[in-house]
């Protein structure tokens, strides 16, 4: 089943999120090749021509502006229902992230931080959603800080594909529960 196109944009303050588009195809392609994208995410290959054009209703592919300008990338989809079964056998209800800063120049501004409170409150906003997973690399120390921040518990250490990584979740008591990360 395809999402109707809808480019709403989402967000509080000078940050918002909107579904990405073809239109992004020269974009998303350049952050792809920055240095400190490939470091996160060493052997992920986008197709990001056919990508844009999926629309899948269990996919969100969402660009994040900040003050109109295009910063990072967000990708929230349901692991039980997407395609290629990456997360392997997962319960319903559930969602998982994948986020970068496109720029290097835009990193340490506190971008990410504020991409990552929308996606949470994103997710959560159905409330059938209970848990949300990430899959940073082993090697990413910073990755790992930062989501041990919004409340993400360690699970396991799993290799997906190439990447050894480390797979983090958040549950929504955990979340709602948590007065540093929740609203």
């Amino acid at each position: 089943m395809r999402k109707q196109e809808n480019r709403m944009k989402y967000g509080t303050g000078n940050l918002k999120l909107r579904e990405a588009s073809i239109d992004d195809l020269d974009l998303l392609e350049y952050w792809d090749k920055q240095p400190h994208v490939i470091a996160a995410a060493p052997n992920d290959e986008w197709d990001w021509e056919t990508e844009l054009q999926q629309n899948y209703d269990w996919q969100e592919m969402l660009v994040a502006e900040f003050g109109g300008r295009p910063i990072g990338f967000l990708q929230i989809i349901d692991p039980a229902r997407e395609e290629t079964h990456y997360w392997g056998k997962i319960e319903e209800n559930c969602r998982a992230i994948d986020i970068w800063i496109g720029k290097n120049d835009d990193l340490g501004k506190g971008y990410g931080t504020e991409i990552m409170k929308h996606a949470i409150e994103h997710c959560f906003k159905d409330p059938k959603v209970h848990t949300i997973w990430i899959d940073p690399l082993e090697s990413n120390a910073k990755a790992h800080k930062f989501y041990v921040r919004f409340g993400f518990k360690f699970v396991e250490k799993r290799r997906f594909g190439m990447d050894n990584c480390f797979v983090y979740k958040l549950d929504r008591k955990g979340h709602y529960g948590n007065p540093a990360t929740s609203n």
